[in-house]
């Protein structure tokens, strides 16, 4: 896969109290519409399970700011198992790219249960890359980060404006399929996540939403933070 090709996107992040949010999410919703999938709760539930090798590569990549890296995980919506992505997550010059491809629940169970996967010549290239890094680099699972996200769409510039909430972590890996996880809340109960994706261009009317002179862009990552504050920590071997 070339790098070429690739259409890498804009994404911005605001850790911001629950007071300001929910004031963003009222314009918001004044002005763009919800994504299709939200359903009547007019929210889904996300959680990935995400991958690492035994030296704890992609957490240490993320916190020293390592510039490119990427990492895997696999997702799943509202605990939907007869749906589930497998996902790379690639950053390069603050810009990331996201790639997918589905995998099957047999797949994952066997993941899941620390057993080795196996590979075809009709498997994604997506899938055998993966299949490849957990051979050579013996990836595991890491974590599970779990969260409710309220998505809101604008077509042109392919933006997405995103409220996530309850942000938890997890190592209840065999657990992963069940409706809920217990987990662990990352963050203050006051605080939670404003994400802002976007191609070349953010239109001004969008922009203008986020001007309340109290957003800080970060350059928070749920994956860092459920590892390095869950109770387990990181799995060092």
């Amino acid at each position: 896969m070339n790098n070429v090709n690739k259409k890498y996107r804009h994404e911005l992040k605001f850790l911001t109290q629950e007071r300001i949010l929910f004031y963003l999410e009222q314009k918001t919703n004044h002005l763009l519409k919800k994504d299709k999938h939200v359903g009547e709760k007019g929210f889904y539930n996300i959680r990935s399970l995400y991958f690492d090798d035994m030296y704890n590569s992609c957490y240490f990549e993320n916190e020293n700011g390592t510039d490119p890296r990427e990492k895997f995980r696999i997702r799943i919506y509202n605990g939907d198992s007869s749906r589930i992505q497998l996902e790379l997550k690639q950053k390069q010059n603050s810009k990331c790219y996201k790639s997918s491809t589905p995998i099957s629940y047999e797949r994952c169970v066997r993941l899941l249960e620390g057993k080795s996967l196996d590979v075809n010549d009709n498997d994604t290239y997506l899938y055998k890359k993966f299949y490849l890094q957990t051979k050579l680099r013996n990836l595991k699972p890491a974590v599970i980060v779990d969260y409710n996200r309220v998505p809101y769409i604008w077509n042109q510039g392919n933006v997405r404006i995103t409220f996530d909430r309850d942000i938890k972590s997890s190592f209840d890996y065999h657990n992963f399929f069940k409706k809920s996880v217990i987990g662990r809340p990352i963050l203050r109960s006051y605080a939670n996540l404003l994400e802002v994706k976007f191609d070349e261009f953010l239109p001004d009317f969008i922009y203008e939403i986020l001007q309340t002179g109290e957003l800080t862009q970060t350059a928070f990552s749920k994956f860092y933070l459920c590892r390095k504050y869950n109770p387990k920590g990181l799995q060092i071997k």
